[in-house]
């Protein structure tokens, strides 16, 4: 197995989001609870939750990972890394911190970071120049996968208000920290985490459907 708010009110005023009309017959997602329990049963070790939890995030992990580094075998891996180090460190999430969802992409963009600059100082010689590295050949199975999560990626992006992508994407795919996010917006820091917050929910709502097994 181990390889395996409060919301701004302006910004909550639309009608539905894209992803409650395109899943408004299929059952409502999971609430927040549900995601805290499963991370607290694998804390106590138990493997079926953990499936669980990769059942419903996986896809959305491989995606922001694949984003960052442009590599479908490397985002496989660390997807996989992602939710062995879930396992073996399900009890230190704290839910004061956040959501599942955004505990888990932290993670995520962490693994993916560090897997860029580890590659980056691998490939330096001495004298500081880089080595030359051939294009891998694409496989077709990989680039299926990758064209049905990006189009379900954009779909659940698509739901969000500009304030909450803009927000989301300068933390998880641009690597700023909260306050840094703020800091570059001159907003309030509690503006931005509000933002992420209620843009996390409705990406985890518009993606669960997407990612429950068939």
């Amino acid at each position: 197995m181990s390889e395996l708010p409060l919301n701004e009110s302006a910004e909550q005023t639309s009608p539905a989001t894209l992803g409650d009309v395109l899943y408004a017959s299929q059952k409502a997602p999971p609430p927040e609870q549900d995601w805290a329990s499963l991370v607290e049963a694998i804390a106590a070790g138990d493997q079926l939750a953990l499936h669980a939890l990769y059942e419903r995030a996986h896809r959305l992990v491989f995606t922001l990972v694949m984003r960052i580094t442009a590599n479908p075998q490397t985002a496989e891996e660390l997807t996989l890394d992602v939710f062995h180090d879930i396992w073996r460190g399900a009890a230190g999430y704290d839910p004061a911190g956040g959501t599942v969802l955004g505990w888990i992409m932290n993670q995520a963009r962490s693994r993916a970071i560090d897997r860029l600059r580890f590659e980056a100082r691998k490939k330096r010689n001495p004298d500081g120049s880089a080595h030359p590295e051939a294009e891998p050949v694409p496989d077709p199975h990989h680039l299926l996968v990758l064209q049905e999560q990006r189009t379900a990626l954009r779909n659940a992006l698509s739901s969000l208000t500009a304030n909450e992508r803009e927000a989301i994407e300068m933390t998880f795919f641009a690597g700023l920290t909260h306050t840094e996010a703020a800091r570059r917006l001159d907003l309030p820091l509690g503006t931005i985490k509000t933002r992420i917050r209620s843009g996390l929910h409705k990406l985890r709502d518009a993606l669960t459907p997407e990612l429950e097994p068939r």
